[in-house]
């Protein structure tokens, strides 16, 4: 019979690892790393999965590995989240102090306006995004405001910002994460900071369970612009098997029928031609038996994610897509649920504890 005071244990370890979970969440959304300049996030990256794996190394395209051995060791699993954000990037100096700037990835301009910026240059710099009061707009003033007619104030005159900023400086958006009612949680930079804290879960959750395999969670860097860092690190590993992790487009009143993945439903398991068969099922089959809920995102094409560079790394590699479901991607109040990101951090473990020592006859196409 299994006593009160166990289940309590059980219990309070389970409620730390989620509060925990939620913490490293929170310091991802804080911190910075667009595109290419990931090396500020890296640290606080490799600090976390230092408690979790056996060994943790970092490549010269600043790809992170988190290394956990399998009881057996003969095939590698391979777990990809790219921890680069969308950013700006000084693109010009106005005479009167003013920046211009560009984008650094799929950011949506109609959100820009009146954020609070900082410029990385010399040191951090405080910012806003201004533009043309509508007092003053004499036409079109029902259109949303061009990125070549908004300017960055950082209260500086031209020979000042001039010391401190120079053209290519990259720019992050300053928000603070805000956690709403009913487990929600808003911020910038989930996208796809949260696949990072899906990983950190999967690795502790492995503590508890018996898996052959060696298993490798990847950080990739340069997602936004091209799946660069998946590229490099899946031909690197060459794995037996992967899964990426990243977010989907979660519904809302207005996407009007277009989207049928929902918040709080579970993760988003991805079927089309860039993931393999078995995997899938694989994913699917798992979820049922251990009552994770989950939904089903069928993608015709091109995922968009590191999925799409790592399954045609070297000859080939079988894999997989698990989804976070997100409201309001590349904004600075992207949302989730947080109980689907603890439940596809437990569906990753206990899929990697699922498999045989022998995987070769599920491997080919």
């Amino acid at each position: 019979m299994i006593s009160i005071l166990f289940l309590r244990k059980v219990k309070t370890v389970e409620n730390e690892r989620v509060q925990h979970a939620k913490e490293f969440l929170k310091k991802l959304s804080e911190h910075h790393g667009v595109s290419g300049y990931e090396r500020t996030i890296a640290p606080l990256v490799i600090q976390e999965f230092q408690t979790i794996a056996e060994e943790v190394q970092i490549d010269r395209f600043g790809n992170i590995y988190a290394h956990k051995n399998g009881e057996v060791g003969r095939y590698k699993i391979m777990l990809a989240a790219h921890m680069d954000e969308i950013g700006l990037m000084v693109k010009k100096i106005d005479p009167r102090g003013f920046l211009r700037f560009t984008t650094v990835g799929g950011v949506d301009q109609r959100t820009l306006l009146s954020q609070e910026v900082i410029i990385h240059g010399r040191q951090p710099i405080p910012g806003v995004i201004g533009a043309m009061p509508p007092h003053l707009v004499r036409e079109d003033g029902d259109k949303a405001v061009k990125i070549e007619d908004m300017g960055i104030d950082v209260g500086l005159s031209f020979v000042e910002i001039q010391k401190m900023v120079q053209i290519g400086d990259v720019i992050t958006l300053k928000r603070t994460p805000l956690e709403l009612l009913g487990g929600l949680r808003a911020g910038k930079s989930l996208d796809d900071r949260a696949g990072v804290v899906v990983m950190q879960i999967c690795l502790q959750e492995l503590d508890r369970l018996h898996h052959a395999h060696d298993v490798i969670a990847v950080t990739t860097t340069q997602e936004e612009v091209g799946l660069r860092g998946a590229l490099t690190s899946a031909y690197t590993l060459n794995p037996d098997l992967a899964i990426a992790i990243d977010v989907t487009h979660a519904a809302t009143p207005d996407t009007k029928g277009q989207v049928s993945i929902e918040l709080g439903k579970g993760p988003a398991i991805a079927l089309g031609p860039n993931i393999h068969p078995l995997v899938y099922a694989s994913l699917t089959e798992v979820a049922q038996n251990e009552r994770i809920p989950f939904q089903i995102e069928p993608v015709a094409g091109m995922t968009g994610t590191d999925a799409w560079a790592i399954q045609v790394a070297q000859a080939g590699i079988p894999t997989g897509l698990l989804s976070i479901p997100l409201r309001y991607m590349h904004t600075s109040v992207e949302t989730l649920d947080m109980q689907d990101v603890i439940n596809s951090g437990l569906l990753l473990a206990h899929f990697i504890a699922s498999l045989p020592e022998d995987l070769e006859g599920s491997l080919c196409y």
